[in-house]
């Protein structure tokens, strides 16, 4: 059975859509609490699994997704100070992870992509004027008792940008770089999650902004049913949730090769991170709110210490002590400016008393041939977030790319407008309870066996 197609909304006014979002959802002032399994796209659970692929395949199809996905995170500019317009690249199956959702009263299932930066609910709606073949039902607002259209004057609306009014109905229309569009309706429906938390069973979420897309045209690829957007910025999935969750998730990623586990996310009081181990490190106010931002200030790599800034032999009047990374669940391998990488190589390099193996296909990542990780010896790797020291074992910095190569799981930024800042993916997050407290504004780590989380 094919799945939806589905595609992200453009990029919202910041300060008074982010309000607008979470006046029109907080009505509900009740705290809600609840936790709901992950799926990984490349496990036998998502569409884009492919029984015939190898793990080769798989991971070298996660690295490149990792190495093309850097464009999403540029700067329309590369002459601004700040990260002022991120291009609006269409990549709604770029997504590492998805989650089960439903729409609607009655709800109807859909697999949700989450993408960390990105900011709103989105899927195909009818009646459709133009849209991708699909062969399981379109979603019907007709057939929902819950769905509502926004109307022209109310505020969300009134936020966005380049929206219109036809008969009296908020209309959206979004372009994207590469020539696709979405149109639709504006609208709030019920969504629904069905808990992994015991005796918790299906948790409804009422009043939710999305996009109920009725023109859709372009490249548009993606092999989940939704995409929930799960950014910072204004109208996302958490931004909109609030207060009903105090403002709280976490995640904890189960490692590659320990598929019998499904990772977790959590919502409210049982995201909380605390307790031994746990650390904490501030967010970073940018002017782009759909990337959560943090402040790295070194690396170390065994015993040998990175500073960052020193690390940037010349840097430019655009960088920044602050705000330096970005951490993402949606890229795989950790992205870092060429300058910081080769630095860090070489440390790596001198700490693993082996000769590295050339694999062409991977473009130059540094490798190593042995039959299991703990044979490479290789080193602990610390992350020095401003208040926050992330120690990363052989697991979370190396990659099992087939039966015997081990590859370095960070790799450089090599794109001609390559930014002075990094992206801290998901391998090197398995196996740390990461908790987002959109109040307070700070990420959270906590070393945990995520297979018993």
């Amino acid at each position: 059975m094919e799945p939806n197609k589905v595609f992200l909304l453009a990029f919202f006014s910041i300060y008074l859509f982010t309000f607008s979002f979470i006046q029109a959802n907080n009505n509900d002032n009740n705290c809600i609490s609840f936790s709901v399994d992950l799926i990984h796209r490349d496990s036998a659970e998502s569409p884009f699994y492919n029984p015939l692929g190898t793990h080769y395949d798989r991971m070298n199809k996660a690295i490149q997704r990792s190495i093309s996905g850097i464009n999403r995170f540029k700067p329309s500019s590369s002459s601004s100070k700040y990260l002022n317009h991120v291009q609006s690249m269409v990549t709604p199956d770029r997504g590492e992870y998805l989650i089960n959702i439903s729409l609607g009263t009655p709800p109807v299932e859909f697999l949700g992509i989450i993408d960390s930066g990105s900011d709103i609910v989105w899927t195909q709606c009818e009646p459709c004027e133009y849209c991708f073949n699909q062969t399981i039902p379109i979603f019907n607002p007709n057939e929902s008792s819950t769905y509502k259209d926004l109307s022209c004057s109310s505020i969300p609306c009134e936020s966005l940008d380049g929206a219109s009014c036809v008969d009296g109905k908020c209309i959206y229309v979004s372009s994207y770089a590469d020539g696709s569009g979405t149109t639709g309706n504006l609208a709030t429906e019920t969504l629904t999650m069905q808990s992994s938390s015991s005796r918790k069973g299906s948790v409804k979420l009422p009043k939710i902004v999305f996009g109920c897309g009725h023109w859709n045209n372009g490249t548009f690829n993606g092999h989940g049913s939704g995409l929930v957007g799960f950014g910072g910025g204004p109208g996302s999935f958490v931004t909109q949730l609030g207060s009903r969750i105090d403002g709280k998730f976490s995640y904890c990623l189960v490692p590659w090769n320990l598929n019998t586990s499904s990772s977790k996310m959590h919502f409210g009081q049982e995201a909380i991170v605390s307790g031994a181990g746990s650390v904490s490190t501030p967010m970073v106010d940018m002017p782009i709110k759909s990337f959560y931002y943090l402040t790295l200030e070194s690396i170390s790599v065994g015993d040998k210490k990175l500073a960052y800034k020193d690390l940037l032999s010349k840097p430019s009047a655009d960088f920044e002590d602050h705000g330096n990374i970005i951490i993402d669940s949606g890229t795989t391998l950790t992205i870092l400016p060429s300058v910081i990488y080769v630095k860090l190589e070489r440390a790596v390099r001198n700490a693993i008393d082996l000769e590295p193996v050339e694999v062409p296909e991977l473009g130059g990542m540094l490798c190593y041939q042995v039959a299991e990780l703990v044979h490479l010896k290789a080193p602990l790797m610390t992350f020095q977030f401003t208040g926050a020291d992330v120690v990363l074992k052989p697991l979370n910095t190396f990659i099992q790319v087939n039966d015997n190569l081990f590859c370095l799981a960070l790799v450089p930024d090599n794109t001609i407008s390559a930014a002075q800042f990094g992206i801290f993916g998901n391998i090197a997050q398995m196996n740390f309870l990461v908790g987002y407290d959109l109040k307070a504004k700070t990420v959270s780590f906590k070393p945990t066996d995520c297979t018993k989380h």
